[in-house]
């Protein structure tokens, strides 16, 4: 909103004063005539000016043909000459309470400018009212002149409001002005202000930089004010304050805003830029020897002297100045990173080394240099020969390129094309540096854009970017066809051909690159080019590939694949036919059997002419890009396999003597006369011969990656022929171990699944098949069409279908069989569930301190450890290793404080759990209280009760080895604690050198049992703990109390345990008490303990130090505390996350390296308008049940609220709400247990946290590491202020390693629209300091008298409780071209640092002592992972949300399954793991010279991560994942949301299904790879889509087998039921269906974690709990979305909310979300069982009907009540009334314009339809097809009817069409009637509907008596014409244009709502039965909480609503 060096939202100000009466009083009366005068005549001229702007508004509103709008009481009136605009307030203003009227804070993005100035007047408002006045006055001036006549959006609003604000404030400040004018007024305020705040501040030994810089900029904006108020009372200021102005304006330049470095000259003593490689980059860019600098930068140059090489660059090529701003820092933080990480060490360290820089440039040019190599051209990164200059040169060229990138903005999604750009501006760049000369001009070499302001993004970016904008407008918001417009990928590609120099540099605009779409589709104008010609409008089209609608893509990407499975399946019923003839398996390979089996080799040639056939008609419309060679190829490549089929088919008659069947009528088509069996052999194995070098290549990866990236002419010619040369996709092959791993997976897979197929599914059905086709004796019950079709072909079909659909799917099931297995192995060799349990937890914590040493303790570079079985880690030694046990105790105990700071544990919890670190005084390891609580009541006890010797006592003791540990601290902490206290000389003397002495001598010399007396240790015990109790408080009165309590210890010891020869021994050694020269009747009289004087025999209160203090509490709770700790922590998610933290530290994972060299990386969060932090409305709303989101967090987390209450200190709600600081934590602590922005921030900055105590740890001395981290962490704020503080280094090291951005997309608008968001995320950066917030700020700027609209991206900060602008850089355009998120991401990307990035939703959440293994995870970028380092480190979820209901835990396991072992094995041995889970890191540098982190392309790329996945894997990326390091993540939790969110998946993998990438993965991938990428993508989609499609082939072959009486036929001969391949078939599609395949890895990974007897009752529970209904469900969900995206298209982003979801949705929501879905497929499934019940003739027995239809009933009765089963409130009887209401309101509400889809039913189904408003023809007919097996129900039935008589002609069909015509005429005539007659004609009306139904009855009764008509004829025909009726109405649909232009649209909406009614009331009847009984819907609560309950949850009252009144 303001410029770069103001504050963006920051409210600042002084303003400006208003009456020109009030202002010149005290001036005279002369000045006030002259005044007076002077007034009168602005006044006239104002009066005069305001009418004729009045009329000139008025005529412009005319002209733009709206109503003029309300008049505004601002005047509008022209400034004159020198006297800006005199406004006299003279009107009164008489709105009263208005104070919110104007707020300063929303400007009009057309006013930005004046946003600063408010932002004074806001500051200063409580000091000076008049000087605020004043600074607002001036504010509405420039305002006017910025926009005189109100045009930009909300300039009117706002000038009226601030003017009111002015009206409001004159008279009581002008009372409350100190100096006798304004001038005085300001001049006074600024001189003070100045003086006594600014120098002061500038002064101070310690100032802070934000301060400084915002006081300076007020101070700046305070003399602007001066200067204009001066000017117009004609009064100059004194000459002090003009040069303290100057200064001010000076400081202004130098102290800018900054992000990480402040780079100014104000900013050299900031820690950060202390650091040596920091200063190291800043030298480096401030070279500029030898620079050719443009004639008009010199002086500017001389002037700023800070110059560097950016500069240059942005002179010369005239970049953007905050761009240079941005990458300057980027720049020199990416080459200090790497520089401080160079081994050996660079020397000095302050000075850049060239192995920085070319680490540096290797990466950022190794996208562009492979791209130059590709097209043949050499690279433009020429070095000079002159060393010196090198360094120089290397910087100039990776800053043009960052330069490029950071202004490039849509454009950054088309890597190749930055590098074309870069190639040619490197060309200048090098051209002016070495003095070329233009051999055009003869001059010397410049650039072709000149170096203006703005002038490359205007020259450059724009034109590239003004294509993509057009071409994004042809895709009419993702409805049109992928065809007819270029993506991103299209625009790119075309860089991919040395056509691209073709557009030359300058680039030339009429190429035909830049030529937009048709005319007709975007309604542009024609370009005339000279002479008035109509311009070239021919156009380039797609490039290199073409997304086409079509299921054939699955074919086309994958055709290896389904070639594979094809010939095998043949070859397999050749092998089962033969055999079945011969009945022996030898025999399929001799003779005629063995030849019959080779006859799959014809049919892959045929599949390869399907394949040319597809390549040909999917790439027509890229044929441009494609070229002549490329179609030639693909036309070859056809003919080729067309020519082989014809040789093979020729070759393969000619083998056989005597033929019969199809081979013998081919034989005599081709002549018999040369028979030669050797012959097919031969062209067999020419035929095979390209596989064969395919084969070998495979077995030798390394051979095919260097064929596939050599440029060797005859190497390409020869991959011309197998692919086509693409830049990507090539070398794409891994290592030998990594290919044989992946390959023993396959096979032993494809082994399992060709042998079950072979015996189960195809051997058994050929006996029943030759069966068939060898019976006559068919009986046709209806009149069969095909009636010359020999063999029964329709009965083997409807029989073989099925199972020939389930063997093409299972290889699904035996993916998840065996991706159980060996994720489960693998992640038992990972070590993952090692500590699962707190026991666990106990058993190994000694181990702890030494694993944390190894792993997160940095130490010299080790080798990575490999597996082994046993890993043991060395105990800490007491003493001896006192630095790593300080080390390990405060980063636990920082993890325990994070804990109580979350609320997870209790303060007791805390105090158990943490471990001391600061006490020096005790030899010995202390462990935490919770692993030592109780031993020492228990040890007690055991002593007390102990009759032996001391040596039993002693073993008993350490049988337990933490009661040992107890035993002894507590022993030491005793001496240590009497040894404290006691001061006197006697008492030392007695009890220090005496009693203790002797006790560690009885216990070295094992007499202790026999000296002392154990039977009073309890009372010692007892009087000791009240000792420490007196310690603990320290009340100096109770000194007198601490005496009685020794003396009474004293004589415990001596008298109640010391036997007698202990004590006569003591006496003995120790002769006569006697105190200096004291005579011993004297000591007698002396009382022990009491003395006072001289000094006092007790220190009482000890000196309270914080180690003093810890240890003595420490001590009182090992004392004390008796319970046992086995179950501290109570809350379990704390148990989860201690257990997995430690769990993970014995995983495998590479030794830390210290923060400082470790690799920098920042996190980027995309924010649009999600919840960021809970409103105290939004928490106490209750919904329709009574509950509020805070009732429901507490019933959730009860244990949670009630630590939060510990933790504020109060007892009860109310007292929360009466404070604001309270409320405040209340709404956070709410917010971080939803799916907030807050808690991703807060998770995310754990980041920093982490590093800070890291750091501290690796920079501490010895001393410092006893203090603790929390003495520098708590240090005063003015010692925090010293750049050479602790503090301040740590949090200059911090920054340079992290950065977090949350690109908070529309914070600019919602900063201006005062949304409460706004301020929240405002909130964050100010809790948040290093949180960044980047957002796209939209901007009208007035521009040829005209607004407007620019665009920003704008990157801000928290600084002096405001947001504070950093950079603001100019975008082309609009950002949002294709999906919202990626381009969100990518708009931000330039505002992230460091070497990594991590991608975080905002629905993640992170954990402290995770982020302490970030390091460890960073440098698996340099560990080996393969023949390519990792471009993609995948990391593991942890679903947070699973606790809240039986479906959010089904979708937690669902997730966490898919996130651990699934990607496990994606990752390993598969090597198919691409990008699906926010969390995974990004190598940075890589990915953004590669396209960056997403696509983003309109609806293609609507699953844009995995694309991220799949760019890297083809750019020869690698992916990785590791599993000791989570993050959290939030997943939805009603059955509603989770639909949406699988609709989303769904839709997403059907447009990667369509997808280039999907292509290439599957054509470049090998065999086995292809086979993983398949089955881990969109083969799970299309095997769900088999699924399901099986159930309808299975049953509308069984209903054509029933109906047309074959079945009858054939019960004798062939029973079609008892199938046992068909049953195996079935029961395949089975596991699918009821969600065993995601069961499996779930129980694998729940057991591996917590235990396998855990996850076998977890297994149980969830089936109890219905999840197999949930899981089939959800298959219903991915069928039809994954399809119709497909077919059809329509894919979207699907928000799901996100929120807590236990409310009650009504019928009509649930029926308007699963109607298409679920509802009409689930209703036609039943129907289908129903008449297969009645008429099928082996159904009759019921037992084999059941079991073979058991699962599809299951699947009907889920897809059509599942909705109400899981819908909480579902059942309950008010709830329905409710619902009927609603429902019916619903479906008889007429649509119309603006009628939402939830209020009628006609907007929703116009809304159901839409995807078939933009489907193209071949959708329209794919629909029309399949709606025509609606029509089979009818031809089926009606010959079954009474009244057909058996006659099977196919009149009793035409006949049957009469009744269908005669209801739709009827159904016309009311329609008609009710529109022409039923207003006025009321009476006719209802007479035509009476004769209408007597007709009816008429008829009816007819047919009875004289047609014999049943009354189940009646029942059957409901079931024949029904299904017709919904076809017909499917069709109508299909071809909505044909229909409504012939007039039946209305009768088709009728048709459809009657049918829609009675689907509704068919779903709706069942489940308000089911209501009537009460238990049914406490059954379903226990059901679908049983989580919750679990977790003391009272579901009740949340569901029925009834709080307790307090």
């Amino acid at each position: 909103m303001s410029s770069s060096t103001s504050q963006s939202i920051v409210p600042v100000g002084p303003a400006r004063n208003a009456s020109p009466r009030d202002r010149d009083a005290g001036d005279g009366d002369g000045g006030r005539e002259r005044t007076r005068e002077r007034d009168r005549e602005r006044e006239g001229d104002r009066d005069r000016e305001r009418e004729r702007e009045r009329g000139r508004d008025r005529e412009r509103e005319r002209e733009r043909g709206r109503d003029s709008p309300a008049r505004s009481p601002l005047p509008e009136t022209q400034s004159t000459p020198g006297s800006g605009i005199r406004r006299g307030l003279s009107r009164t203003f008489t709105t009263a309470n208005n104070s919110d009227v104007f707020d300063s804070e929303i400007v009009p993005s057309s006013l930005s400018a004046v946003a600063p100035i408010l932002r004074v007047a806001n500051e200063i408002e409580s000091h000076r009212p008049r000087v605020a006045y004043l600074c607002r006055f001036y504010a509405f001036e420039k305002a006017h002149k910025l926009d005189p006549t109100s045009s930009g959006r909300g300039v009117r609003q706002f000038k009226t409001s601030l003017l009111q604000r002015l009206e409001r404030d004159n008279k009581p400040t002008l009372r409350a002005r100190q100096k006798r004018s304004d001038a005085r007024e300001l001049q006074s305020f600024y001189q003070q202000y100045y003086e006594n705040y600014v120098k002061a501040l500038d002064g101070a030994e310690h100032s802070d930089r934000a301060q400084l810089t915002k006081a300076y900029q007020t101070a700046g904006i305070l003399f602007e004010v001066l200067t204009q108020v001066s000017k117009s009372e004609m009064a100059e200021a004194p000459p002090e304050i003009i040069a303290a102005g100057k200064i001010v304006e000076e400081k202004q330049e130098i102290y800018l805003p900054y992000n990480i470095l402040p780079l100014d000259a104000a900013g050299a003593s900031q820690a950060i830029m202390q650091l040596p490689e920091i200063k190291a980059g800043v030298e480096a860019l401030r070279n500029i020897r030898g620079l050719p600098w443009p004639s008009q930068m010199e002086q500017a140059r001389h002037k700023s002297g800070e110059l560097d090489l950016l500069d240059w660059l942005q002179c010369m090529f005239g970049f953007q100045k905050d761009n240079v701003r941005n990458q300057r820092e980027h720049l020199i933080l990416m080459l200090a990173n790497v520089h401080i990480r160079l081994i050996p060490k660079a020397e000095p360290m302050s000075k850049l080394e060239d192995r920085a820089l070319n680490e540096v440039m290797d990466k950022l040019f190794k996208n562009y240099k492979s791209w130059c190599k590709f097209l043949g051209r050499k690279n433009s990164l020429w070095l000079p020969t002159i060393q010196q200059e090198i360094h120089q040169r290397k910087i100039l060229y990776m800053g043009l390129y960052l330069l490029i990138w950071g202004e490039a903005a849509n454009l950054r999604f088309m890597p190749e094309c930055l590098c074309y750009i870069y190639h040619n501006m490197a060309y200048e760049l090098y051209g002016m540096l070495a003095g070329n000369v233009s051999v055009v001009t003869g001059e010397n070499i410049k650039p072709a854009y000149g170096g203006e302001d703005e002038s490359f993004l205007k020259k450059v970016i724009t034109p590239i970017y003004d294509i993509i904008f057009k071409e994004t407008k042809n895709n009419g918001h993702g409805t049109a066809p992928h065809s007819a417009w270029r993506n991103y990928d299209d625009l790119n590609e075309f860089f991919w051909s040395v056509d691209c120099f073709r557009l030359g540099w300058p680039m030339r605009l009429d190429a035909d690159f830049f030529v937009p779409p048709s005319q007709s589709s975007l309604s542009s104008k024609l370009s005339i080019g000279k002479g008035g010609k109509v311009a070239s409008t021919r156009r380039l089209g797609k490039t290199n590939f073409v997304e086409i609608r079509s299921f054939w893509h699955l074919f086309r990407s994958y055709d290896r694949m389904w070639t594979f499975y094809i010939l095998g399946l043949q070859a397999m019923i050749v092998m089962a036919w033969n055999i079945e003839g011969s009945g022996t398996f030898k025999s399929t390979f001799e003779g005629n059997n063995f030849k019959r089996i080779l006859s799959i080799f014809i049919t892959a040639a045929i599949l390869r002419v399907i394949q040319g056939l597809l390549d040909i008609a999917m790439s027509m419309k890229a044929y441009r890009s494609i070229k002549f060679m490329g179609m030639l190829r693909l036309f070859l490549k056809l003919l080729v396999s067309i020519a082989w089929v014809i040789v093979l088919s020729v070759c393969f008659v000619h083998t056989w003597e005597n033929p019969t069947g199809l081979i013998k009528n081919v034989q005599n088509v081709l002549g018999s006369s040369w028979k030669n069996p050797s012959l097919y052999i031969t062209a067999v194995a020419i035929y095979l011969l390209p596989n064969a070098l395919a084969a070998v290549l495979f077995v030798f990866p390394l051979m095919r990656r260097w064929i596939e990236n050599s440029n060797w002419r005859l190497v390409r010619l020869l991959l011309w022929w197998s692919q086509p040369r693409l830049y990507i996709g090539r070398g794409m092959h891994e290592s030998q171990w990594t290919l044989f791993k992946y390959t023993m997976f396959w096979i032993l897979l494809l082994a399992s699944k060709f042998v079950f197929s072979y015996f189960i599914q195809i051997k058994p059905l050929v006996k029943p098949t030759k069966t068939i086709m060898n019976d006559n004796s068919i009986q046709f019950t209806w009149h069969e069409l095909f009636p010359n079709v020999k063999k029964n072909v329709g009965a083997i079909i409807a029989i073989w279908a099925p199972v020939i659909l389930v063997y093409f799917m299972d290889t699904q099931i035996w993916y998840s069989v065996y991706s159980t297995v060996f994720g489960g192995v693998s992640g038992a060799f990972r070590r993952l569930g090692e500590i699962r349990t707190l026991g666990m937890l106990r058993s190994r914590f000694r181990s702890l301190p030494g694993a944390f040493n190894a792993n997160l303790v940095p130490a010299d570079k080790v080798a990575r450890r490999g597996f082994s079985l046993a890993r043991g880690y060395k105990e800490v030694q007491p003493g001896k290793d006192r630095k790593e046990a300080a080390k390990f105790a405060q980063l636990w105990n920082e993890v325990i404080t994070s804990f109580r700071e979350e609320d997870l544990i209790s303060n007791k919890e805390m105090d158990l759990m943490l471990v001391p670190y600061s006490s020096v005084n005790l030899t010995l390891v202390q462990w935490p209280p919770f692993l030592l609580a109780s031993k020492i009541p228990v040890a007690l006890q055991m002593a007390v009760e102990h009759r032996g010797r001391d040596m039993d006592l002693w073993r008993k003791i350490r049988a337990d080895d933490y009661m040992r540990c107890a035993v002894e601290e507590c022993f030491e902490s005793f001496k240590h604690v009497l040894g404290t206290i006691l001061v006197g000389e006697v008492e030392r003397r007695l009890v220090i050198d005496g009693i203790l002495e002797e006790i560690d001598k009885d216990i070295s010399e094992g007499s202790l049992l026999s000296n002392f007396k154990m039977s009073a240790l309890p009372v010692l015990h007892t009087k000791f703990v009240q000792l420490t109790e007196f310690l603990i408080k320290g009340e100096a009165d109770k000194r007198d109390s601490v005496v009685l309590l020794l003396q009474d210890m004293f004589e415990v010891v001596t008298r109640d345990m010391m036997n007698e020869t202990a004590r006569e021994y003591l006496e003995s050694t120790h002769g006569p008490l006697s105190i200096s020269g004291k005579t011993s009747k004297d000591v007698k009289d002396h009382q022990l303990f009491a003395a006072t004087d001289p000094k006092p025999a007790v220190l009482f209160p000890p000196p309270a130090t914080d180690a003093w203090i810890e240890q003595i509490k420490r001590l009182h709770r090992l004392l004390t505390v008796k319970e046992s700790a086995i179950n501290v922590p109570t809350n379990l998610e704390a148990r989860r996350r201690i257990a997995f933290f430690t769990n993970s530290l014995f995983m495998d994972m590479p030794r830390a390296p210290r923060v400082r060299n470790m690799l920098s990386f920042s996190v980027l969060t995309p924010y649009y308008q999600e919840q960021v932090v809970y409103s105290k409305k939004q928490l106490n709303e209750e919904n329709e049940d009574g509950i509020s989101v805070l009732f429901y967090l507490q019933k959730i987390y009860p244990d949670e609220f009630d630590n939060f209450l510990e933790r504020i200190n109060v007892t009860s709600e109310h007292e929360i709400w009466e404070n604001e600081e309270y409320e405040n934590e209340l709404r956070h602590w709410a917010s971080y247990r939803g799916q907030t922005l807050a808690r991703t921030v807060r998770g995310m900055m754990y980041y920093r946290r982490a590093l800070e105590l890291q750091a501290f740890l690796d920079m501490a001395s010895d001393d410092e590491l006893v203090d603790g981290y929390k003495v520098v962490a708590s240090a005063p704020a003015e010692a925090k202020k010293s750049q050479r503080s602790m503090w301040a280094q740590l949090q200059a090291i911090a920054d340079m390693k992290f950065t977090y951005v949350a690109t908070c997309q529309i914070y600019g608008a919602q900063k201006r629209a005062a949304d409460v968001r706004a301020t929240d995320i405002l909130n964050l950066m100010l809790n948040n300091p290093s949180l960044r917030v980047a957002y796209i700020d939209e901007v009208e700027e007035r521009e040829k008298d005209k607004n407007q609209k620019v665009y920003y991206s704008v990157l801000v900060k928290a600084s002096n409780g405001l947001d504070q602008e950093i950079y603001r850089i100019k975008l082309p355009g609009i950002v949002k071209l294709g999906e919202g998120k990626p381009e969100n991401q990518n708009h931000a990307m330039i505002f992230t640092r460091g070497e990594a990035l991590q991608t975080i939703d905002m629905n993640q959440d992170n954990y402290l002592e995770e982020a302490f293994k970030m390091r460890n995870l960073l440098e698996e970028f340099h560990e080996p992972h393969g023949v390519r380092p990792p471009t993609i480190l995948g990391v593991r979820e942890h679903i947070f949300t699973g606790s809240v209901s039986s479906l959010a835990w089904f979708m937690s396991n669902q997730e966490t399954s898919f996130v651990t072992i699934g990607q496990r094995v994606l990752a390993s041995p598969l090597k198919v793991r691409f990008h699906y889970g926010h969390p995974d890191v990004f190598d940075r540098l890589f990915h953004i010279t590669r396209g960056g982190m997403s696509k983003a392309s309109r609806v293609i790329n609507l699953s844009e991560d995995i694309f991220a996945g799949f760019n890297s894997t083809l750019r020869r990326g690698n992916v990785t994942h590791h599993e000791y390091i989570q993050v959290g993540k939030g997943r939805d939790v009603g059955l509603n949301q989770i639909s949406l969110f699988e609709a989303k998946v769904a839709c997403g993998n059907g447009e990667q299904t369509l997808s280039r990438d999907m292509y290439r993965l599957g054509h470049r991938f090998d065999f086995f790879r292809m086979m993983s990428c398949y089955f881990t993508t969109i083969g799970f989609y299309a095997s769900t889509v088999i699924v399901v499609l099986t159930v309808y082939v299975f049953l509308y072959g069984r209903i054509y087998l029933a109906l047309s009486g074959i079945e009858k036929s054939l019960v004798n001969s062939a029973d079609v039921n008892n199938d046992p391949a068909l049953q195996a078939a079935l029961a395949s599609q089975s596991l699918v269906q009821l969600g065993l395949l995601m069961a499996l890895p779930m129980v694998m990974e729940i057991g591996l974690e917590r235990g396998f007897r855990t996850a076998l009752s977890d297994f149980i529970i969830m089936q109890l709990q219905l999840a197999s209904v949930f899981f089939t469900f959800s298959l219903g969900t991915k069928t039809h979305y994954y399809g119709r995206t497909i077919l059809h298209g329509g894919a979207k982003y699907r928000a799901t909310g996100r929120g807590f979801v236990v409310r009650h949705e009504k019928f009509a929501e649930n029926y308007r979300l699963y109607s298409r879905s679920h509802f009409v497929k689930g209703i036609e499934l039943m129907m289908l069982l129903i008449i297969y019940s009645v008429y099928g003739t082996s159904a009759k027995g019921g037992i084999p009907y059941l079991l073979i239809t058991f699962s599809m009933w299951f699947l009907v009765t889920t897809w059509l009540f599942a909705p109400f089963l899981f819908n909480p409130s579902g059942f309950e009887w008010q709830k329905i009334v409710e619902d009927w209401d609603d429902w019916s309101k619903w479906i008889n509400n007429r649509g119309g314009i603006g009628v939402l889809a939830t209020k009628s039913w006609e907007s929703w189904w116009e809304e159901e339809q839409e995807h078939l408003k933009y489907t193209g023809l071949r959708g329209r007919v794919l629909e029309v097809l399949l709606s025509i097996r609606f029509f089979i129900y009818q031809y089926g039935m009606v010959y079954t009817l009474s009244i057909a008589r058996g006659s099977t002609s196919l009149s009793v069909y035409g006949l049957s069409w009469l009744v269908i015509i005669a209801v739709l005429a009827v159904l016309k005539i009311v329609s008609m009637g009710r529109r022409r007659f039923s207003a006025d004609f009321q009476l006719m009306f209802r007479l035509l509907k009476a004769l209408l139904f007597i007709g009816f009855v008429t008829i009816v009764i007819v047919l009875f008596l004289f047609a014999k008509l049943s009354v189940g004829d009646l029942f059957a025909s409901l079931l024949a014409f029904l299904p017709t009726g919904w076809g017909l109405l499917m069709i109508a649909q299909a071809a909505r244009p044909v229909v409504v232009r012939s007039g039946m649209g209305d009768s088709v909406k009728a048709l459809a709502r009657a049918y829609e009614f009675i689907m509704g009331l068919c779903i709706f009847t069942p489940v308000a039965m089911l209501a009537w009984f009460p238990f049914v819907s406490e059954f379903q609560t226990r059901l679908l909480f049983n989580q919750a309950f679990s977790r003391g949850l009272q579901i009740s009252r949340i569901l029925a609503g009834r709080r307790k009144s307090s």
